[in-house]
């Protein structure tokens, strides 16, 4: 009855709402700190700005917290867990082709310092060369394998939450469907695509949990 920006909204208008009626309305349902991811998404989202990579990347993740956050409430008839999901599916693929680019950087410095060793050879000794073409290697190569290093942590980390956060979702879907008050026969079909999924999670957390024993 009191609003802000009256419906249909924008994106813009969306989180101008949320900024507008945060501490009398929505900070009572999900945590008040969020507003600060609300201020992050409008920031780069709707102020015209452009963003790289590394921002996209934090911005998919601030959406997934603030979606995550809003589960608590209702699943939104189904709506809420599918955002999610294609949130946490579009963080993967950025993640994913970040870790391409980081190889095959990694492959080039690896080309480019083979070259130069292959040059320098011709002019010295093996033997006196041997000590100072480790050296070399060490030097030229650590700041890619480092790069390359921290991007699997992320990519783990990335994995790892996004199992927890799907089962996170799915819980609180079955917990609602076997509410006796709250069971109908059109959620029969939402009940047993999230019993299905928790099956998949299942097998995907026990090969998660056999590589990190390897």
């Amino acid at each position: 009855q009191i609003l802000y920006l009256k419906p249909p909204w924008t994106l813009a208008n969306l989180l101008k709402c949320y900024k507008k009626h945060w501490m009398a309305v929505f900070g009572y349902v999900v945590p008040r700190s969020l507003l600060s991811t609300i201020e992050c998404l409008y920031k780069h989202l709707c102020t015209g700005k452009t963003v790289d990579s590394s921002t996209v990347g934090i911005l998919l993740q601030e959406s997934k917290k603030l979606l995550h956050a809003f589960s608590s409430r209702s699943d939104y008839n189904g709506v809420l867990p599918q955002a999610y999901a294609e949130v946490s599916k579009l963080y993967q693929t950025l993640t994913e082709v970040r870790g391409a680019l980081v190889r095959s950087d990694s492959e080039q410095d690896l080309s480019e310092d083979i070259m130069v060793l292959s040059e320098n050879a011709v002019c010295e000794k093996m033997e006196a060369m041997t000590p100072n073409l480790q050296n070399c290697e060490e030097k030229k190569l650590h700041p890619s394998f480092h790069v390359a290093q921290e991007n699997r942590h992320q990519e783990i980390w990335s994995v790892l939450e996004g199992v927890w956060n799907t089962i996170n979702l799915y819980s609180i879907e079955i917990f609602q469907k076997l509410d006796p008050n709250a069971v109908t026969l059109t959620a029969k079909s939402s009940f047993e695509e999230a019993f299905l999924g928790l099956q998949k999670l299942l097998a995907a957390v026990n090969d998660i949990r056999e590589g990190i024993s390897r």
